[in-house]
């Protein structure tokens, strides 16, 4: 599909890649990895077709579609979601206006032996079988599905893009891309405005549904579940990987090993050489040994090794005072707005305590957060503990910052002690490093300017830390430093986050954010996950009727007590074990086989009408095959039924992963 031949880049003569070859083929899950700076997002405009290498070719098969989603865009604010989505079909629009007005001149003919009556008819049919090959009867249930999936409701698709933030247009950007159905995907940290739940169905999208992708994130869960292929850009230079990124991990580190003894075993031979030059360079009857000598240094090419990152340099919050046992405690908080964002919330954080806020976007985890900064009025009553001090991020952070000053004089004001020493190393492990760290604050990006806020946020002597979102400009590296600086914090720590591999380990509660409640759930993100899937268990356990049936289960309408809520989320699987009889057991394996033979059926079904598609395209590349207009009907019939297929597939997928991880 795209062949990179020798390809080099390079900005006021330093180069960003040099004889940079790869070959990207149908179906291929790429993630383009390395360190800030190294020029992923270069690399993606380059393979768009949006900016022209310095030397090297592009070479792109003829025809291809490429989709490509940038970390930022102008975005316009003139349309409902609905319309502002629908114009990734603007083709079928236009097909549809043309099919109108044939089918009126049709109507009002009457000439009907006429050529031109005949030839009319004869375009409007061949119209219609495109029309119809390309999905137009039905692209609009999946419109829906793709803008559901990203996580509208149903009453957003009316509403103006402008009533929307940011990340939530960046999703309808997203949503037109994989509408397009590209041949190849290009998307650039497309999880940062994502909830769990949305990256979750995008992971979904993506490895099921979509052709060709390549995609930049620093979402490690992310990446491993899309991708199967690695491409790293290290040194000017591109290695190319055939695993997914935590094999990669591994296999660059040996690598790495590999590297650095072979460096340091030519260092010793260039050092016994200079010596033997230096002892005998004045001694005639070694000259010609000498000359030879000279010779072979000149010949030797450098052994480079990979760029080394900084994610084991430890960070350790400065000391601060002890706070009370119980730095947060709210007791039936409620806030509206224009609606009620939240109500009854209850709970307590004990100090040392790592917790997560997670839900959709829009359900009140940062209006929580501004409850207990005292940002904003709320109702009920919302406690800060004994001699609590709290160090606050969130992406206005950035906007606090002196712009008159560099970025190592930011860090500088804030560093007490013997960590002033290590500033330079800190500002590298952010992506501040050599020259970036005598920067301007005016002159940095918003993605620099958040991470300079986090880097003086953990410079500050706090004993509760709140982090908004704290990982969105980070990469991988920075992001391994700052968790571990949180695993060392001795304090309380709240983090708003969707980012799982950061969670990962990390936190031991999470609070569930979603219609108008605050539910907590003991243990980590995963357990939090797969305890969701139990619910939904249990879900299904409620409406069976036999003795065994689970009555004393909490039923959707009785709500989560207080007094209840807890202990009962605690124990909600073993509930669910205990209370499956036998009977049901049997029952369940019943319905897990059914969902394994609905799978099978399905993936047959799809590769005999892939056969049957492959055929009539051949016979469409032939010359009498082009203006069979039956053909032209048939295969577009197969493309729907595919798509249908398709549809079928997923959900018996999705049905079964459900079934079988309970």
């Amino acid at each position: 599909m795209i062949s990179i031949d020798k390809l080099g880049v390079e900005f006021s003569a330093t180069p960003l890649f040099i004889d940079a070859s790869f070959v990207v083929n149908p179906k291929d899950r790429i993630a383009l990895v390395g360190k800030n700076g190294a020029g992923k997002s270069t690399m993606l405009k380059i393979i768009a077709g949006m900016q022209e290498p310095t030397y090297g070719q592009v070479a792109r098969q003829k025809d291809i579609t490429i989709g490509y989603l940038p970390q930022v865009m102008k975005l316009a604010d003139s349309r409902t979601v609905m319309e502002e989505a629908e114009t990734a079909f603007a083709h079928i629009s236009e097909m549809q206006e043309r099919l109108d007005k044939m089918n009126e001149e049709i109507a009002r003919r009457t000439d009907y032996e006429s050529e031109s009556y005949m030839a009319l008819i004869e375009r409007f049919t061949h119209e219609n079988d495109r029309f119809t090959m390309m999905g137009g009867a039905n692209y609009h249930a999946e419109l829906e599905r793709t803008l559901q999936g990203l996580g509208f409701q149903r009453a957003d698709f009316d509403r103006p893009t402008a009533e929307f933030s940011g990340g939530w247009r960046m999703r309808i950007e997203l949503a037109k891309l994989l509408l397009q159905k590209p041949d190849l995907l290009l998307l650039d940290e497309p999880t940062n405005h994502l909830d769990i739940g949305s990256i979750q169905w995008l992971e979904q999208f993506l490895a099921q549904r979509a052709n060709a992708v390549i995609l930049v994130s620093h979402d490690r869960a992310f990446i491993n579940n899309v991708t199967n292929r690695t491409i790293e850009i290290t040194c000017h230079r591109i290695n190319d990987y055939k695993v997914k990124y935590d094999e990669y991990v591994k296999l660059r580190d040996e690598r790495r090993e590999q590297q650095i003894r072979a460096y340091e075993n030519q260092q010793k031979e260039i050092a016994d050489i200079k010596q033997f030059i230096e002892t005998f360079r004045y001694k005639p009857t070694k000259s010609n040994q000498v000359q030879s000598r000279i010779k072979m240094l000149e010949k030797m090419v450098p052994i480079e090794v990979d760029e080394v990152d900084n994610s084991h340099l430890h960070l350790k919050f400065p000391p601060c005072l002890r706070s009370g046992d119980y730095p947060i405690i709210c007791d039936e908080v409620a806030k509206s707005y224009n609606k009620l964002v939240f109500s009854d919330v209850n709970l307590t954080i004990k100090r040392g305590e790592k917790v997560a806020f997670v839900g959709n976007n829009g359900e009140g985890k940062s209006t929580l957060v501004k409850c207990i900064m005292g940002q904003i009025p709320f109702e009920g009553n919302l406690k800060i503990g004994h001699n609590v001090q709290i160090g606050y991020f969130a992406q206005n952070q950035a906007q606090l910052l002196d712009e008159n000053v560099t970025v190592f004089d930011t860090i500088d004001r804030v560093a007490r002690g013997d960590i002033r020493l290590k500033i330079r190393d800190i500002l590298g492990a952010f992506m501040f490093g050599g020259e970036a760290s005598d920067k301007y604050v005016k002159v940095l990006s918003g993605g620099e300017r958040s991470r300079l806020a986090m880097i003086r946020l953990l410079l500050e002597p706090v004993n509760l830390l709140i982090l908004d979102e704290p990982t969105n400009h980070l990469d991988m590296q920075s992001k391994d430093v700052l968790k571990q600086a949180i695993k060392d914090f001795d304090g309380t720590a709240i983090i708003v986050s969707h980012d799982r591999d950061f969670l990962d380990g990390l936190v031991s509660k999470v609070y569930e954010f979603g219609g108008g409640k605050v539910r907590e759930h003991i243990g980590g993100i995963y357990d939090f996950l797969q305890k969701k899937q139990i619910e939904s268990l249990s879900e299904l356990g409620k409406n069976m009727n036999s003795a065994g049936s689970p009555s004393a289960a909490p039923t959707k309408d009785s709500g989560w007590k207080k007094e209840e809520g807890k202990a009962e989320d605690k124990e909600l699987g073993n509930k669910v074990q205990s209370l499956l009889s036998y009977a049901e057991l049997k029952e369940r394996n019943k319905t897990i086989k059914k969902a394994e033979k609905a799978v099978e059926q399905a993936e047959q079904k799809i590769a005999k009408l892939e056969e049957q598609i492959a055929d009539i395209e051949a016979k469409l590349a032939t010359p009498e095959g082009a203006s069979d207009t039956i053909l032209f009907t048939k295969y577009g019939e197969l493309k729907t039924q595919l798509s249908a297929a398709e549809d079928e597939w997923t959900e018996a997928s999705l049905a079964l992963d459900e079934l079988t991880n309970n």
